[in-house]
């Protein structure tokens, strides 16, 4: 008895000792955590996350489209979109679609607001603490990083009859939380932290963040190398056997790690474990899209020619980072890399980091595409993904939407996944049509064409947070996932264990980029027009008669010759290769069109095409030759030769090009 007496007190003192070591992470919630990098791999003490959205609740596509899902409950003639119960905070919303209409934030059951404005007004940034960039409107959507803390409640209120796309993003804390009700006055204390977060959140692009995610009294170390990477062999960039975290990785020149072979890997062990803690793809790790650079936030991207990642990553006791080649051949590729590590060990309430590199190709039927599914303690704090389809000229798998599940429980539903990634509108000029980095979100590349769109978002306040698991998943279709495609991403978190199985370098067919075989561009939609000719010619896009009905297309109309021989349309293609590839149109022929003949350096490439017909009828598939294309930006010039005799006109109703390898 006396021996399970001393063996009992010697339990109690050691679990008091555990107790004692065993920190939870500092209380800070609010407008420093959009600049306290130094906490992004501290677990985090909320006790859920989740949103609110305009989501289908039938698992349709009407997200917003109608407004029927896009509020909780009507109070007269406004709609109430969110009603939250505290301790909490609201870290992001986004919308595609502000309204001109009065928002209102109703604090703790209070009946006046403390928010009142017009809902656009939010996004514009020029009202404190609504400014940018904690604020902003980019690629379609806008979007606002604002925290908006409550002690007891929040109610969002839109004085309006109708509502669309919205997602809002929250967490909520246990009721010892130190949170205090959203304030509009903004104090000296306030200014000061949006001045840091601005200088964080538009500044790792130039300079590391050390400054801001390394712990107070840490000490900075950095660590250069220069390195001549052989194919098939591996370079050491750092290899540090004491304890502390890495603050800064620049890794140049950015061309070194591009390619659509994606075969040089960034190889991260910590701890001495006896197997990589995990394997990425270097370019897609730094944000590649399809073998270029294409990310540009403030804690991944390329700037320049300089791969950086301002992530911190702690560790216990040894950190090594490695490059792989599993190249077959070729020359030797010189790299030089600066990594800044920091004295600070990894604390008992901090997660190691980890990048997890996963693709679907294709993706399966019925079944979203999945980012992650991990299991343990931890938080995602970025996605990158990038989404081709199966077919050329088709993106409408990118109407899928985001949902997280967080031990077992669904909590977030999303609502497309450009609106996922803070944009909105894919497919239209001037919105999500185009590369574009902003600090935490943006779209690394749209090609309708080559049916591909890719994205990125980086979370902190945000952060995905979880205690058991966390499954991570979008669609790939706008409803059941019907769509086929090529979907790949980079899952970058913090977690007490490597999330994944045994890392394993993927195989080249896992890896590779795939180029269509077949690439249509749209005449009647977004088609560059690079000129046409100078004198007694129009071009519009229009809808002409077609046999029965019309067809939509561009359509050009000339009186004849021009100052520089004949009529003239110049078209620009963006292609994947440096390929030949065989150029055939769909057109519409009828009673006032010309002969057409592809030309390049004032070369006839094809035959003239005789499009004259006495009733208009749609022709597809007429092959105009074989052009041998570079990789990136053609410029096609088709010349209207003459015409038939028979015809009123020099006219060129043009409704697809099509590139076939």
């Amino acid at each position: 008895m006396a021996d399970l007496k001393r063996f009992l007190v010697g339990l109690g003192l050691g679990l008091v000792a555990c107790a004692a070591v065993a920190e939870d992470a500092p209380w800070v919630i609010g407008l420093p955590q959009l600049h306290r990098l130094d906490l992004m791999p501290a677990f985090k003490r909320s006790i859920e996350v989740g949103n609110v959205s305009s989501y289908d609740r039938t698992g349709g596509n009407d997200d917003g489209f109608s407004g029927k899902y896009s509020f909780i409950r009507k109070e007269g003639d406004n709609l109430v979109i969110a009603d939250l119960k505290g301790p909490g905070c609201i870290y992001r919303i986004h919308t595609p679609t502000p309204p001109d209409d009065i928002v209102e934030f109703y604090f703790d059951g209070e009946a006046t607001p403390r928010i009142h404005m017009p809902f656009r007004q939010m996004f514009e940034g020029k009202q404190a603490p609504f400014v940018k960039p904690l604020v902003d409107g980019a690629g379609g959507g806008y979007y606002s990083y604002v925290p908006i803390c409550y002690r007891k409640s929040c109610k969002i209120l839109v004085r309006a009859k109708t509502f669309q796309f919205y997602d809002l993003n929250y967490a909520t804390f246990p009721a010892n939380a130190p949170i205090q009700t959203f304030d509009p006055k903004v104090t000296a204390s306030d200014k000061r932290n949006i001045e840091i977060a601005t200088a964080v959140l538009n500044g790792g692009r130039a300079s590391d963040l050390t400054a801001h995610n390394m712990p107070a009294g840490s000490t900075r170390k950095t660590y250069s190398v220069d390195s001549s990477l052989a194919p098939g062999k591996s370079v050491t960039l750092l290899d540090t056997h004491q304890g502390g975290r890495i603050g800064s990785i620049r890794l140049e020149p950015a061309l070194a790690l591009a390619g659509k072979d994606r075969d040089i890997l960034l190889r991260v062990t910590w701890d001495n474990e006896k197997e990589p803690s995990f394997i990425c793809p270097a370019g897609d790790f730094f944000g590649y899209a399809w073998g270029k650079p294409a990310t540009g936030d403030c804690l991944v991207g390329t700037s320049g020619n300089v791969d950086y990642c301002n992530f911190p990553m702690p560790f216990d006791r040894a950190a090594k980072i490695e490059l792989v080649s599993v190249r077959k051949g070729g020359p030797s590729v010189k790299v030089h890399s600066d990594i800044v590590v920091g004295s600070t060990p990894r604390r008992s309430y901090e997660g190691k980091f980890y990048a997890v590199w996963r693709r679907e190709n294709p993706t399966t039927e019925g079944k979203p595409f999945t980012f992650i599914d991990a299991k343990g303690r931890g938080h995602i704090v970025g996605l990158a993904l990038q989404a081709q389809g199966k077919e050329s000229g088709n993106t409408t798998f990118f109407e899928g939407d985001d949902q997280t599940t967080i031990d077992g429980n669904v909590v977030i539903n999303g609502t497309g996944s450009e609106d996922f990634f803070n944009g909105g509108w894919y497919d239209v000029p001037d919105r999500w049509d185009r590369p574009l980095a902003k600090p935490l979100s943006g779209c690394m590349l749209y090609q309708k064409p080559m049916g591909r769109s890719g994205a990125y978002r980086f979370f902190i306040g945000d952060a995905y947070s979880y205690r058991k698991s966390i499954l991570q998943t979008i669609e790939h279709a706008p409803e059941r996932n019907q769509h086929m495609a090529d979907y790949c991403a980079v899952t970058y978190l913090y977690n007490e264990k490597r999330p994944t199985p045994s890392p394993v370098v993927p195989d080249l067919a896992t890896r590779r980029v795939t180029d269509p075989s077949k690439i249509e561009f749209s005449a009647d939609w977004t088609l560059p027009i690079n000129s046409f000719s100078f004198k007694d010619a129009t071009l519009s896009r229009t809808a002409v008669p077609s046999g029965n009905g019309q067809t939509r297309c561009l359509s050009f109309r000339s009186q004849g010759e021009d100052w520089f021989g004949p009529a003239f349309l110049s078209v620009t293609c963006d292609l994947p290769a440096a390929v030949r590839y065989r150029v055939t149109i769909d057109v519409v022929k009828g009673p006032e069109q010309g002969k057409i003949q592809l030309f390049r350096d004032e070369t006839p490439i094809g035959e003239p095409i005789d499009l004259y017909s006495a009733t208009p009828s749609a022709a597809n598939g007429i092959s105009v030759g074989d052009y041998m294309a570079v990789e990136g930006e053609n410029r096609l010039m088709f010349k209207v030769v003459g015409k038939n005799p028979a015809s009123k006109s020099f006219g060129f109703d043009l409704v697809h090009i099509v590139f076939k390898m």
